[in-house]
């Protein structure tokens, strides 16, 4: 079986998934893992599919006759290695008054360390009793097995120390 990752973005309208799900079972495709959401009107997802090798160029054409939505690509080219098997996990959750710079503040810790993000979830919202707005990020990454998570842990609360925001990590 063959991989493909889809990449799908566009005006957001009913429908949109069923007709990529169309285009992909009708192709001997299976849909096995997606993120979708739906940002500021316009329709955004990454989607997994496994299809058999015999299929993935008719699969491939016929995705990309959708018109503006969907890009492909396959897995193991051009795109990185897979995460080291003894690479450890490390989760943790970022909330505080939100202002611009938080996630690069984060983001650029972790890649100091070669820690790689595996998901991020990031929302902002009213801030109920004190006015303004919060920052919350949900984050999951790889930590290779050369990196101490520790001092990983420790720039990351150093960093919530100067924005001003928790973080809360679990490993």
């Amino acid at each position: 079986m063959a991989i493909l990752v889809l990449t799908l973005v566009g005006t957001d309208r009913a429908g949109l998934v069923a007709a990529v799900a169309e285009v992909i079972d009708a192709h001997g495709g299976n849909w096995e893992h997606s993120e979708l959401a739906e940002l500021a009107g316009a329709f955004a997802g990454v989607v997994q599919v496994s299809v058999p090798e015999e299929r993935l160029d008719d699969l491939q054409a016929a995705l990309d006759a959708v018109p503006g939505l969907v890009t492909v690509s396959v897995p193991g080219e051009g795109g990185g290695a897979p995460h080291d098997t003894t690479s450890r996990r490390l989760s943790f959750t970022v909330l505080g008054n939100d202002h611009p710079g938080i996630v690069h503040e984060i983001s650029a810790a972790l890649g100091s360390h070669g820690v790689s993000i595996d998901r991020m979830r990031t929302e902002t919202r009213d801030a109920a009793m004190a006015g303004g707005r919060l920052f919350e990020a949900t984050v999951s990454a790889v930590v290779p097995p050369s990196v101490e998570v520790a001092a990983v842990i420790a720039d990351l609360e150093r960093i919530a120390a100067e924005l001003q925001v928790d973080v809360a990590a679990r490993d």
